[in-house]
């Protein structure tokens, strides 16, 4: 059954009329002009502060433009390198460590029946284009692409949607050593519909990325579940992919913190729409909220707590169809599920014919800042719209992810993060993607706002290739990076369950009883330490097991629960 909480809603409501965001004018960024497309936040050089890639997409070609970070102060415009140069009408972007090297890699697709482009990053946050193969001379009508594990090798493959030439999509398979084979049999590359927008994402939370397209020209949306070994199967039936439109952009987010990701769909000529996921590919259609009673002229989206409140807030983009120039959307989640919509933000009330936009944390402050590519209008290029976050008191945390056996770039991986948020226990989760939404990246680094908690009580990691890890009495308020296995805890995928299980006394200190309903056969129990290492394990012999903590350290620590190394329960011990 869904929950939903409100404890958070009154802030929302209150803080309607709030300027949450100040519009940068000063810098390269919003001061060069361009028939923009994509923002991609990517930190190309591995200094810890995130770079902005925009796209440029006219017929006759622009260069691409890429801002280097200076640190939070500004952003200076890369110059005389092969990702700046190529004068092509670019459209999407993707960026991930493809090579698995340690920094991100990036692949720009092109319309007008020209090859698309494949960038190898040197190290520095400059690159090298790549020009053999079939991944870079294969032209079509491209419209965007994401990479993503599908095959759970350990490397990112990409997948391109097209809207024109016949409306195939490209899947390339990365083999290693960056060579890619094109992928020519099985229904993800043999479908007819005219897309714009691609997702890798698991829906059905099974570990495994699954593709969702969205679908123009009125056709309803594609899901390909990911059925393992390279096999997908087409769905059809249900509300979400009943649903024909003119559909742009598809943004995947835990929007009610309920453990899976929702999606919303904007929509050019019609309204936008929202759909909560109920499991096993199940949607319910959101059709009251002020989301979806907007009349609309939308291209992309993107979700972020932009307030740090715990929840999920919305922008939307609007572009072309008119003489006039649009205005954009931003909505506010109230907490308990639905949304309002603020009107009096600066990003609400600046005018253009946006297209790609993105969030990402461009100075460190702990809040989430805003880019907005804007396109031509009037046959007059704009400059590219750019938002600092003015922050507040709430608290936050970000996460940062490093794949060792996984992808390096941990694109799949899910990040749920447990805290006391206005009294109540609230879980949140991200799943970090190499798109977040049509012409669209947000930074990958996992954001998280956490309201009035003044501590995190448990993180837990989930790997694109199996690994689980706990962290436990984490700090709000810092950036935190977490490699893969670099803990002693592997305890595979397996929600607790409700076993009987009690522990006294707690907080204790120098012993405890583990008091079972009913005896587990091949049970134990482990502890886990504040930076997720393994500190004790113990067999279960009988209903009550004494257990002897003297020697550890004082503090808070995770146990769990395994029957035959599956776990069926988990809970916070204090050692006084």
């Amino acid at each position: 059954m869904k929950q939903f909480y409100s404890a958070l809603a009154f802030f929302a409501v209150t803080n309607l009329n709030a300027q949450f965001f100040s519009k940068i004018t000063t810098g390269p960024l919003v001061n060069t002009a361009g028939d923009s497309r994509s923002v991609n936040w990517v930190d190309v050089n591995n200094d810890g502060w995130v770079d902005c890639f925009i796209s440029n997409g006219p017929a006759a070609g622009q260069n691409n433009m890429l801002y280097i970070n200076n640190n939070g102060t500004g952003f200076t415009a890369l110059v005389n390198d092969s990702i700046v140069s190529d004068k092509k009408p670019s459209d999407g972007a993707s960026f991930a460590d493809c090579d698995n090297d340690g920094d991100m890699d990036g692949f720009v697709v092109n319309w007008y029946n020209v090859n698309n482009m494949f960038y190898l990053n040197n190290g520095s946050g400059t690159f090298t284009k790549i020009d053999t193969g079939k991944i870079v001379n294969d032209a079509g009508y491209s419209e965007t692409a994401a990479w993503g594990d599908y095959d759970k090798d350990g490397s990112v493959d990409v997948y391109v949607t097209n809207s024109g030439g016949g409306g195939k999509e490209f899947l390339y398979h990365n083999n290693g050593a960056n060579n890619f084979t094109k992928i020519t049999v099985g229904p993800a590359v043999n479908d007819p519909p005219l897309s714009r927008s691609v997702n890798w994402t698991d829906i059905d939370g099974d570990n495994d990325l699954d593709l969702f397209l969205t679908n123009e020209v009125n056709q309803n949306e594609s899901i390909f579940r990911n059925d393992g070994g390279g096999t997908f199967v087409k769905l059809t039936g249900g509300p979400l992919l009943t649903n024909t439109g003119n559909t742009m952009s598809g943004s995947w987010g835990d929007m009610d913190n309920d453990g899976d990701l929702d999606v919303f769909l904007a929509n050019d000529q019609s309204f936008n729409a929202l759909f909560r996921n109920n499991g096993a590919f199940s949607f319910t259609k959101i059709t009251t909220d002020t989301v979806v009673k907007t009349p609309s002229r939308s291209f992309s989206s993107a979700w972020s707590d932009i307030d740090n409140d715990g929840d999920l807030d919305l922008f939307v983009t609007n572009s072309f169809g008119t003489t006039k120039k649009q205005l954009n959307f931003f909505y506010l989640n109230t907490g308990s599920g639905s949304f309002v919509r603020n009107t009096t933000d600066i990003i609400a009330n600046d005018s253009a014919w946006s297209y790609g936009c993105a969030f990402a944390d461009y100075d460190n402050d702990g809040f989430e800042d805003l880019a907005v590519a804007t396109c031509r209008f009037n046959s007059v290029d704009h400059p590219d719209l750019l938002y600092h976050n003015n922050t507040n008191s709430n608290n936050w945390v970000t996460v940062k992810l490093i794949g060792t056996v996984s992808n390096r770039a941990a694109i799949g991986a899910k990040i749920r993060v447990k805290a006391i948020i206005g009294g109540n226990p609230v879980w949140q989760m991200r799943e970090v993607s190499s798109q977040t939404s049509y012409c669209g990246q947000n930074d990958i680094r996992a954001h998280f706002g956490l309201g009035n908690a003044t501590g995190i009580d448990s993180i837990k990691i989930e790997w694109p290739l199996g690994l689980v890890e706990y962290y436990t009495n984490v700090n709000t308020n810092q950036f935190i990076q977490y490699i893969e296995g670099a803990t002693t805890t592997n305890i595979k995928k397996n929600e607790p369950t409700d076993s009987g299980i009690s522990i006294y006394p707690n907080p204790n200190s120098g012993s405890f009883t583990l008091q079972l309903k009913n005896f587990i056969e091949n049970g134990e129990i482990v502890l886990i330490n504040s930076v997720g290492q393994k500190v004790l394990e113990q067999k279960l012999i009988q209903k009550n097991t004494s257990i002897l903590t003297k020697g550890l350290a004082t503090g808070v620590y995770h146990y769990v629960i395994l029957k035959d190394k599956k776990e069926i329960g988990n809970g916070k011990l204090v050692i006084e």
